[in-house]
């Protein structure tokens, strides 16, 4: 009956599924959870406030491609993501950037140093913390050593459970300064919400007839991976399957679990126009939770603390962040060989890639996907 089956209905899973049913392949999605969108899923609160429920997803990207693709499934809401920290009660623009210089520095100092930053580094870059510390200039290590403690440190230890030197590089290089003016959390060309929310947007790209959905359905319940062979409720299937999920869940954990990291959320709502001034406040230093995020900011309506724990594999978490090291890779390319020995079995994914995508690129990856299985 079907072409492809594809396991999880989030950007990777969803996108795939419409390029395929577009081309006239019957495809078979089945998802665990009660709805479509993986973890961009939102919905409506009691208030009437449409949330993110698995904490929030902003859309940015410079690829054309992606946002042209997007934009036939949704409208947007022109959204600029601002990022504020929370530094012992004071409310400073992250990344750091020249407006956060003269806000921790008297002005003399920081015309030094914005001087001394856009000479080494250029106007309008972003540059790692991880590099300004090994600058040369005590001054420009001074800017990094109040980053380092007052920003990244402890907000490090807070999300991810290990010190900064323990977490790879392209972790730690997500934690930039700015050498601008511009307090946008993102630079890219295209920014912004889809208008009726993520989970309208899924499920304009799921309309289709080709596409088969069953929700609240366990693939392992169904599918079979054996002998380099893939069977469907027992019989032979010998289509394309795309996998979304953990890698390490697919073979039944038979080298061990990778190493995530989840996060608990707490829902409050408050009676008043707005319980802070942009969208999210990261609480990089004293408080347990990791940031607040006020979701009418992102969706253009007239609230919720997030804490970052280790993933234990308990059915109440769920695995949001790889945590990227060489033991954890060498982990998981042990289940990558695995799923190598099943021809027509593709892993695409956060989850079953074991990396961290962009809303942007995993919709790159799935459409890049298709077109091989199509070629």
């Amino acid at each position: 009956m079907f072409d492809s089956i594809i396991v999880g209905s989030g950007c990777a899973g969803a996108v795939i599924a419409n390029r395929l049913a577009a081309a006239g392949k019957k495809v078979l999605v089945l998802e665990k959870r009660s709805h479509i969108g993986g973890n961009c899923y939102d919905e409506y609160d009691e208030n009437g406030i449409l949330i993110h429920t698995y904490g929030p997803h902003i859309f940015h990207t410079n690829n054309g491609q992606v946002y042209e693709y997007l934009s036939q499934y949704t409208k947007w809401f022109d959204y600029s993501h601002e990022v504020l920290a929370n530094v012992y009660g004071t409310l400073i623009p992250v990344p750091f950037n020249l407006n956060t210089l003269y806000m921790v520095y008297e002005k003399e100092k920081a015309d030094r140093l914005k001087d001394k930053l856009i000479s080494t580094y250029k106007e309008g870059s972003k540059v790692p913390i991880l590099e300004l510390m090994n600058s040369d200039d005590e001054e420009i290590k001074d800017i990094a050593d109040y980053v380092y403690n007052n920003i990244f440190l402890k907000y490090t230890m807070k999300q991810w459970g290990q010190k900064p030197e323990e977490i790879d590089s392209s972790v730690t290089a997500r934690v930039p300064v700015s050498i601008s003016y511009d307090n946008r959390y993102f630079t890219d060309k295209y920014q912004g919400m889809p208008l009726d929310g993520y989970t309208k947007m899924f499920e304009n790209i799921l309309a289709d007839n080709n596409i088969t959905v069953k929700l609240n359905t366990d693939a392992k319940e169904h599918i079979l991976f054996e002998g380099g062979k893939v069977y469907y409720n027992g019989t032979e299937f010998t289509g394309d399957v795309i996998f979304t999920g953990q890698a390490d869940e697919l073979f039944d954990y038979c080298y061990g679990r990778l190493p995530y990291r989840t996060l608990d959320f707490v829902f409050e709502n408050y009676k008043t126009e707005h319980f802070q001034p942009k969208g999210v406040v990261n609480y990089t230093v004293s408080e347990d939770y990791t940031r607040i995020t006020e979701f009418k900011y992102l969706t253009n309506q007239k609230d919720d603390s997030q804490y970052s724990k280790a993933y234990t594999g308990s059915d109440d978490e769920i695995p949001y962040y790889a945590i990227i090291n060489e033991e954890n890779l060498a982990l998981y390319n042990r289940y990558a060989d695995l799923a190598a020995k099943y021809p027509k079995l593709k892993l695409v994914g956060r989850l079953a890639e074991y990396k961290y995508y962009n809303i942007d690129a995993i919709v790159a990856k799935a459409l890049q996907v298709a077109e091989e299985i199509l070629a």
